[in-house]
């Protein structure tokens, strides 16, 4: 069967968003999963991903699912859908709006489609080969990446340096160091705003496949590269490294490498 249209992406956001927008800034009761360190989940985030999932079993039974809150079916289907309710959960529970809705599919292990939709603010961010920025009043923009061939010229995103494993911290830290401009908390926002040129690079550890395949066609369509850090395939996950500007890519990787 053909991968499904763009606009499935369209029906699915809108039922997480449907879940998850009423929730957004009240007193929610906060859940650990206690998975390095404090990992909060909700009835948002839960609630968000069954409504996607009852979707996709409704219209595409014979995709497989990997999701953060409800874990892998038929990871081995040629179609693989895969789902984050809340990338940002921690800027969720504290009111500010950088989070998102992951929504990405797998073609035989090739990240193909994905979106990132912002219920609170009504933007969708989406790649099928191009890139594209979405408002709520219904306006579509063509997303392209900027160029910048060095680091001294390049603004840094990433959620935060803390997350990072001591050995991996020390060669982010060889990225950090030499940028121009560097930002926090930003989670999937950062891959995005790179997507979109407002920055030229993310620099991230420990991901889990739903963190980032979503992303990567945003990215990729709007003529950027994501790889991991050896310079891979970053559909699994862990070690991962957007750019807007492919020459620049490869100097953080080789940076990365250094030590």
């Amino acid at each position: 069967m053909d991968s499904p249209s763009p606009a499935f992406l369209e029906t699915l956001a809108d039922a997480a968003s449907a879940a998850i927008l009423p929730l957004f800034r009240t007193r929610l009761t906060v859940e650990d999963k206690g998975r390095a360190g404090f990992d909060p989940v909700t009835m948002a985030d839960r609630g968000a991903e069954a409504a996607m999932r009852k979707l996709i079993g409704e219209h595409y039974p014979e995709h497989g699912i990997i999701g953060e809150e409800y874990g892998p079916e038929r990871e081995d289907a040629d179609h693989v859908w895969v789902l984050d309710p809340i990338d940002g959960t921690r800027s969720f529970i504290s009111g500010l709006p950088l989070w998102g809705v992951l929504i990405g599919l797998l073609r035989e292990g090739v990240p193909v489609l994905g979106m990132m939709a912002q219920p609170f603010t009504g933007e969708r961010f989406t790649g099928d080969g191009k890139a594209a920025w979405m408002t709520r009043g219904g306006s579509r923009t063509p997303l392209t990446s900027r160029g910048c061939a060095t680091l001294t010229d390049a603004a840094l995103l990433t959620t935060s340096p803390y997350l990072f494993a001591a050995s991996d911290r020390a060669a982010y830290q060889r990225v950090e160091s030499a940028v121009r401009l560097t930002r926090y908390g930003t989670d999937c926002y950062g891959y995005c705003m790179v997507a979109a040129g407002h920055a030229d690079l993310v620099v991230e550890a420990g991901l889990q496949p739903y963190d980032i395949v979503a992303l990567v066609p945003i990215i990729e369509g709007a003529g950027g590269r994501v790889t991991s850090w050896e310079g891979g395939s970053a559909a699994r996950g862990g070690r991962v490294v957007a750019s807007g500007d492919a020459r620049l890519h490869d100097i953080v990787l080789e940076r990365l490498a250094a030590g």
